[in-house]
Order: C-alpha cells, then sequence, then structure tokens
C-alpha cells in the first residue's frame, strides 16, 4: 500500500493521521496510556518508514512505554510494602476515583432537577424511575464510547427534554459511531424490559408506565433527525439500507399502530435524498437497528399506557 506520492512525497492519509493524534492526545490527556500508545501504534503503520514523522511517533512510544513501566514499578513497589493490606488499599483508590467522578456537580444536579420536574408532574416514584431510566441510557452510551478508549463526560440532563453525553469521535469508523449511537437505546430497552417484567410479576401500574415510557423515549431516539442517537447510526447506512429501515417502519406502524414509527419512517424517508452514504456500509448497524425499533415496539404493544401521577 502507497503511503506517500512518490513524486511530492507528502502523505496520502494525513486526515486520517491527523484524527488519530487528536485521539491519542486526548487518551494521554485522561492517563489512559495503553490506549495511548495502541492509537500512536495505529499512526505508525500508516507513516513511511524512515520519515521524520514515523521517527517522532517511534520516540513518543518508547516515552510512552518508559511511563508505563514506571507504573508498574510503582504499583510493585507498594504492593511490596502493603503486603496482605494491598488489594484492599488499591480497591479503596479505585473506589475514592469513581466516587469523585460520579459526583461531579454538573451531573447532580442537572439529574436532581430533571427528576424534580417529573416529580411534579408525576408524583415522585415515577419521576425516580423515569431519571433512572434515562440515566441508563445515557450510560449505555458513556461505558461504548470509554470501552473504545475515547473521552466521554457523565451524563448532562436537560429537566423537561431529556440528556445527553459528550464524547470525543475523532478517528474512529462510522460503525463504531453508530454501535456508541445506539448503545444508548439498547441499554434503555434493558431498563424498559426489566420494568416491564416488574409489572408483569407484581402488576403494579407503575412498572408499566415506566416501561411504557422508557421504550417511547428510546424509539424516539432513533428518529434520524437534528442529533438523535437515529441521526448518528444512520452515517453508517446507505441509501438502500435506509430504505429498508423505513418500509420496516412503516410495516411496524400498521402492525403496532403507535405514531412513533410514523416519525421514524419519515425521518429516514428525508434521509434518503439528504446527506452522504458510506462507500462500505454497516449491516451489522442496519440489523441492530431493525431489532430495536421491532423490541421497543413490541415492549410498547405489551404494556397497558397508563399516565397519572404516582
Amino acid at each position: 500500500m502507497t503511503l506517500a506520492c512518490p513524486e511530492c512525497h507528502s502523505i496520502i492519509y494525513a486526515r486520517h493521521l491527523k484524527g488519530l493524534g487528536q485521539l491519542a492526545v486526548s487518551q494521554e490527556q485522561e492517563r489512559a496510556w495503553p490506549q495511548a500508545r495502541e492509537t500512536w501504534q495505529q499512526m505508525l503503520q500508516w507513516l513511511p518508514a524512515g520519515t521524520e514523522q514515523s521517527q517522532m511517533v517511534a520516540g513518543h512510544l518508547a516515552a510512552i512505554d518508559g511511563r508505563i513501566e514506571q507504573g508498574e514499578q510503582r504499583t510493585a513497589t507498594w504492593k511490596k510494602r502493603l503486603g496482605p493490606l494491598a488489594p484492599a488499599a488499591f480497591f479503596l483508590m479505585k473506589a475514592k476515583t469513581f466516587l469523585f467522578a460520579l459526583l461531579k456537580f454538573k451531573f447532580l444536579f442537572s439529574f436532581f432537577a430533571f427528576f424534580g420536574v417529573y416529580w411534579a408532574l408525576f408524583g415522585w416514584r415515577f419521576g425516580l424511575g423515569f431519571a433512572v431510566s434515562i440515566l441508563i441510557h445515557e450510560l449505555g452510551h458513556y461505558v461504548a464510547a470509554r470501552r473504545r478508549g475515547l473521552k466521554a463526560d457523565l451524563p448532562v440532563f436537560l429537566p423537561g427534554f431529556g440528556a445527553y453525553v459528550r464524547w470525543y469521535s475523532m478517528g474512529i469508523s462510522l460503525d463504531a459511531l453508530s454501535s456508541i449511537a445506539l448503545a444508548g437505546p439498547f441499554a434503555g430497552l434493558l431498563a424498559a424490559a426489566a420494568c416491564a417484567a416488574m409489572y408483569f410479576f407484581t402488576k403494579v401500574e407503575l412498572w408499566a408506565a415506566l416501561a411504557h415510557a422508557g421504550a417511547w423515549l428510546n424509539l424516539i431516539n432513533l428518529v434520524p433527525v437534528l442529533g438523535l442517537d437515529g441521526a448518528q447510526a444512520t452515517h453508517a447506512l446507505n441509501r438502500m439500507q435506509r430504505g429498508l429501515i423505513l418500509a420496516a417502519a412503516i410495516l411496524f406502524f400498521a402492525f403496532l399502530h403507535e405514531g412513533v414509527f410514523l416519525f421514524i419512517a419519515a425521518g429516514m424517508a428525508w434521509r434518503l435524498f439528504t446527506g452522504s452514504a458510506p462507500e462500505n456500509p454497516s449491516s451489522a448497524t442496519m440489523i441492530r437497528y431493525t431489532l430495536l425499533l421491532f423490541l421497543l415496539g413490541a415492549l410498547m404493544g405489551l404494556v397497558p399506557q397508563t399516565m397519572r401521577r404516582f
């Protein structure tokens, strides 16, 4: 594979390398050294051997290896000093880091403000359950992004509207981008299914209300417009795949009579004629998208819709 122009000697994949470099820098800022090392190693494979750029990246890799080795040596030293108390000490250190991140003011303030709005409208039990369901949806995005070594912030709630997770997608494929986008609705599906199971077990209407509302909201997120999850996932689909999902949404509406499927169909029809389509579309994204539509719609059909104060 040719990595540099034989005439002007410029690097052919400069834009891709720039994205990888930005991702590696963000990983280093998070002190995720193993992930940063892997990203720099990917850059090295796209650089012509013997160039100044490849030597610079190789030197940076050596520096990261030194940091990782120093960290391992410090860990080994503390394990030796603490003896049998080492596992408990390291657990407490990790727990402290986790609690510090969890207690970030913006996350907590927005969560309780969101909870307060739905408490006022539908009672504290529905308000709390609905807020937790939205949190589970957003944590689906958060975990999916972090698993891929990407920088991601804790969820921020918008009272009366929803919530979002800010994450940084430079240098990843469209398939990975769509996977992170659909991870939220999949997590939301699990939360709604758990509420449905509680309803069928207890016959308490609160659980039916939470299951129905959760499934509806996750379907709304699959409408492929603006910054919704469906719009992000659609970037990995070609026009034929978008047409198939459009047909599936109309079919689901015909069987389930849920109006939200018409919004999804309308959004996908618009996407047939706007935006670019990838040269290598993702069949996995189309399958996940369609499966989410079916399961969330079926869940809405199984549990009764109840909107009152609890």
